[in-house]
């Protein structure tokens, strides 16, 4: 297993924590229910730099920056990067 990390919350974030965790929900410990927003907000994040990365290709298209495919995706990429 990983490292641990201890916080200090709120008494509204406790009790948040607590109503989402142990008996009757999803999850069985604090620590997993915690750990599963951690990855919600990890997996968020990611999403957002690959639509901005669709997104400025896009803009590229259409401003024209384009370049013709070949077929040789390794041959492509060491001329953009020259």
């Amino acid at each position: 297993m990983g490292s641990s990390l201890n916080l200090s919350l709120t008494d509204e974030l406790r009790a948040f924590v607590d109503q989402n965790s142990g008996d009757g929900t999803v999850y069985a410990t604090p620590s997993e229910f915690v750990r599963d927003l951690l990855r919600e907000k990890k997996n968020r994040q990611e999403a957002a730099i690959a639509r901005d990365s669709i997104l400025a290709g896009y803009q590229d298209a259409i401003a024209g920056r384009t370049v013709k495919f070949n077929g040789d995706l390794q041959s492509l990429l060491k001329k953009a990067k020259r």
